[in-house]
């Protein structure tokens, strides 16, 4: 099958470690922000994470006139009304260490301690290229806040988003959490796409 390239819109280089291991063995040539010369970022105004990956991944195809592929995800706590959502990367301001954020919902939810700490991680991502809109997927898994933070896999929230089938936080699952996380859930959809695609012969 014949390659193509395809942009991912991160330079967060654990999406990126799991986005490779995802899409492995599909036909296509990975790049990263990383890989281009600087572009500025789009301001994130989208009130969803659809919105936000969508806004993403024309705004690159739009720059590079490249095939993107652009994921928004994050946390969702039920007793902190949806927070952080959207907002997950930057919550407790844009240079706020993860430690940082634990402690913040922490604080959060020991307000509210009647309310389950049910939470979901969402991600949505989109694909497109100069002339608009490809693709576009979600994926979601549920679970629950517990305190302390618990593993040192992963990235991100996952040391204290307990994941009940597991019976461990998603940093303690290893290699499991491929098979169940938001991010593969979308990610997998992607594969199934690209390679419906090269198939096709669409490149």
């Amino acid at each position: 099958m014949n390659r193509f390239p395809l942009l991912v819109a991160t330079t967060n280089q654990g999406k990126v470690r799991e986005i490779r291991e995802l899409l492995s063995g599909v036909p296509v040539d990975l790049l990263t922000l990383a890989d281009l010369p600087r572009l500025e970022p789009p301001d994130e105004t989208g009130a969803t994470f659809a919105e936000n990956a969508q806004l993403k991944a024309r705004y690159y195809a739009a720059q590079t006139g490249m095939t993107v592929v652009a994921e928004d995800s994050g946390l969702e706590i039920d007793a902190m009304d949806g927070a952080p959502g959207v907002h997950s990367a930057r919550f407790g301001g844009e240079s706020s260490s993860y430690p940082e954020k634990f402690r913040l919902i922490d604080e959060a939810l020991a307000r509210v301690p009647d309310r389950p700490r049910t939470a979901r991680f969402v991600c949505a991502l989109a694909v497109a290229d100069a002339n608009g809109d490809i693709f576009d997927a979600q994926g979601t898994v549920d679970g629950q806040i517990e305190m302390p933070p618990r593993g040192d896999g992963g990235f991100g929230y996952d040391p204290i988003f307990f994941y009940p089938p597991f019976g461990c936080t998603l940093a303690e699952a290893g290699a499991r959490k491929s098979e169940v996380s938001h991010r593969a859930q979308a990610f997998n959809a992607l594969r199934a796409f690209l390679l419906e695609r090269q198939a096709r012969g669409i490149g």
